[in-house]
């Protein structure tokens, strides 16, 4: 019972769905020693299925040694790997079946065989077997494989190695393998190969990897983009362990921020940071972040990238600050998420130098959504985002003016003809924003009125034209302004009674004498 229930707990490496019944075993046996093919293959999935799902079929053993060993069917084969992954390969005390020598014998003669995928998926079993004593004969087969003429085969060959090095016996079961594939990666030229054998070394022979990485370090912008990560990777670790390593390493992460692939110089840009503070450093950090914001166009990405921006302007907002403009190059892009976090992260890095330049970039971005929303065209011209977008630039500027009040004249001069947006949130900041300017700014005051009087009549929203009036009522004290207010509202209001035109009275004795 202990040991069932320990079988039930092993774990397992691949999953197996089928929607057919469960066969018996003698069903099974009778596929498998039969010469079909396509028999042998649907009984050999039944069986891995019967077996994953807790059943024990101790007698198909010595059928499948008989009947499917010798196939040379490469799915037969294949499934034949995953059935020996499956089953029990030691007794109750830890120590391998005996029936296993079998199998161990015809592991090896797959690791011989003139096909290539034979070889490469045998491999690439190796690497999902823990028992030792079943890997000890084919060590030396598996490192015959890493002269072979296919790279497929070479590449697998690596990663069983790297598997068996990673048992508690590994180092005695293959003592010099990273001797051997580190002339193996010296004169490899297929980059998957390369980056398993650069990525064994990191693992068991770091010093070997560090070694060849910094002899290298010339020609690394050249490497292959996987081969560049798994380098970045070992730079964390070592310099991680040891930040006395950090000078050897500067070289290599800042030939990678010149890096093709787009995942090498975001990666690199990250290492950067981890092993400087110096400004330099952060600079170099933060421009190619900000030049991932203007050439990406995957969104997730965009948003990643002004994670990394807002984690650096929080340790060095000095540095930062000089990356304000690139951090608004984020605004061209269509997603709304991505837009509100660019402008939190400028409202967070704005200064009294910066703030008239990050105006006007503000201002002519508020032209540009207007003028989309009203062509209808492009994200800002979306029925929701268009609105919601242009109320977040409306209140990016108001943020600016209340910080620096200097600017608020010319955040007022772009704000004002946005009191009739079709955007309420939009249009009743901009009320909000000639409030507190008529407050606090008396010498804009006037100004602020005369933006007031004007944009009245184009306001839609009931709470923009209450705030509006109540602004218009509280700060207009000379005669002159009254009157202007006084006829303002007469205007809009319209002639007195207020009874319907002709038209709208046919319209409404229509709809009497319809209902």
């Amino acid at each position: 019972m202990a040991a069932r229930e320990a079988a039930h707990e092993r774990v397992s490496t691949f999953l197996v769905s089928s929607d057919r019944a469960q066969a018996s075993g003698n069903e099974i046996r009778e596929a498998l020693e039969s010469s079909n093919d396509e028999a042998k293959v649907e009984a050999m999935e039944k069986a891995i299925a019967a077996l994953l799902a807790g059943e024990q079929l101790p007698a198909l053993f010595i059928t499948i040694v008989r009947y499917v060993l010798p196939s040379e069917n490469h799915q037969v084969q294949k499934l034949l790997l995953l059935y020996l992954e499956t089953i029990e390969k030691t007794d109750a005390n830890g120590k391998l079946l005996p029936e296993m020598i079998l199998i161990c014998q015809n592991l090896r003669n797959s690791l011989q065989h003139p096909n290539e995928f034979i070889r490469g998926v045998t491999l690439r079993f190796l690497t999902r077997i823990r028992e030792e004593e079943l890997l000890e004969p084919l060590v030396h087969s598996v490192l015959a494989n890493l002269e072979h003429r296919h790279s497929y085969v070479r590449k697998n060959a690596v990663l069983a190695l790297d598997a068996i090095w990673k048992l508690p016996r590994g180092e005695l079961l293959a003592p010099d393998a990273p001797e051997v594939v580190e002339r193996l990666l010296a004169g490899e030229a297929d980059l998957s190969t390369r980056r398993n054998a650069f990525h064994l070394l990191v693992n068991h022979a770091r010093d070997r990897a560090v070694a060849y990485l910094l002899s290298n370090a010339d020609r690394v912008a050249e490497w292959g983009d996987v081969l560049q990560i798994a380098a970045l990777d070992l730079t964390r670790r070592v310099c991680g362990d040891d930040p006395a390593q950090r000078p050897r390493f500067l070289k290599v992460v800042l030939a990678l921020l010149q890096a093709r692939s787009t995942a090498v110089v975001y990666e690199a840009a990250v290492t950067l940071v981890g092993l400087s503070s110096a400004p330099a450093a952060v600079r170099g950090a933060a421009a190619t972040f900000t030049s991932l914001l203007a050439s990406q166009s995957d969104n997730n990405v965009r948003l990643i990238v002004l994670d990394r921006l807002e984690e650096l302007a929080a340790r060095h907002p000095e540095v930062m600050r000089e990356a304000l403009m690139g951090v608004l190059r984020a605004l061209a892009a269509p997603d709304l998420d991505v837009r509100r976090k660019a402008l939190d992260l400028a409202l967070d890095l704005v200064t009294l130098r910066s703030v008239e330049e990050v105006v006007g970039v503000l201002r002519k971005e508020v032209v540009r959504a207007a003028a989309a929303s009203a062509g209808g065209s492009g994200a800002a011209g979306d029925a929701d985002g268009g609105a919601e977008y242009r109320a977040l630039l409306v209140a990016a500027l108001h943020a600016c003016a209340a910080r620096f009040p200097a600017v608020a004249g010319a955040v007022l001069d772009g704000l004002a003809d946005f009191l009739g947006d079709a955007s309420a949130a939009a249009a009743l900041d901009v009320a909000h924003f000639l409030r507190e300017l008529a407050e606090t700014n008396p010498e804009l005051r006037p100004a602020a009125l005369d933006r007031a009087i004007e944009g009245f009549p184009a306001v839609r929203a009931p709470r923009v034209a209450g705030a509006v009036l109540w602004i218009l009522a509280e700060y207009c004290t000379s005669r002159e302004d009254i009157h202007r207010v006084i006829q303002l509202v007469k205007e809009c209001v319209g002639r007195l009674p207020l009874v319907p035109g002709e038209g709208e009275e046919a319209a409404d004795g229509g709809g009497e004498e319809g209902r």
